[in-house]
């Protein structure tokens, strides 16, 4: 057993979001959904502003209130800890939405990706349409990753939810999730809180380590250092 879960070093983070536009290429994430987004805030008057800029996603709670609402274990814990969702199982109730206090699980309510099955030209005569674009490519939609296909579906029906997964299927293969590999500053680090040597646990010794809304009582693992 292991419980995985993530260190974000505000201090490091310049607000770029390549985390949530590298997951949403990784996990083949449809437009208005987001696996990865963030939280901002601006306070104060001028000169005296203050602006604040904190990433989200899953936090992969060790006490995860999706788990304990979803009535047909559709979401789950495996053996690393992460909080997951098996869509063969999902009944579309919404029951985890609801319970999750950090809204970062969606829900598609139309089928997926649809502008790439739309026949009609982008520019009449001119740009090619959706459809054709992706039957040239050979693929589902242009930027279709298969490699998000090795644990969870490739790309998601309508009518259920859907949320970060960690790159469960990277982690499986020793690699880093992709929004970690593909942060140009370095800020977030992933690993194992049940090591005591691992780098997440040294972080957090170090640093003073905050959460979102801890008062939810669902032990989040997603840990925020410093500020931005």
């Amino acid at each position: 057993m292991a419980r995985y879960g993530m260190v974000i070093d505000l201090h490091k983070c310049v607000g770029c979001g390549a985390c949530g536009i590298t997951c949403k290429n990784e996990n083949n994430v449809d437009r208005d959904i987001f696996w990865a987004h963030h939280l901002k805030d601006t306070t104060g008057v001028f000169p005296n502003v203050k602006y604040e800029f904190v990433p989200t996603l899953c936090n992969h709670c060790d006490d995860a209130a999706c788990v304990k609402s979803c009535p047909t274990k559709a979401m789950h814990k495996d053996d690393k800890g992460l909080t997951l969702h098996d869509p063969k199982k999902c009944i579309g109730c919404k029951s985890c939405m609801q319970a999750c206090p950090y809204e970062v699980i969606s829900f598609n309510y139309n089928a997926p990706h649809a502008f790439w099955r739309d026949l009609a030209s982008v520019i009449d005569k001119g740009t090619a349409s959706g459809q054709e674009t992706a039957q040239e490519v050979g693929a589902p939609i242009p930027y279709y990753n298969p490699d998000r296909a090795a644990t969870y579906e490739g790309i998601r029906s309508k009518g259920i939810v859907e949320k970060c997964t960690l790159c469960d299927h990277r982690l499986a293969k020793g690699e880093q999730p992709y929004c970690v590999d593909s942060c140009p500053a370095g800020a977030r680090t992933v690993g194992d809180f049940d090591d005591s040597a691992s780098e997440v646990n040294k972080l957090i010794a170090q640093y003073c380590s905050r959460q979102l809304k801890p008062h939810a009582g669902t032990k989040p693992k997603v840990f925020y250092i410093r500020s931005f």
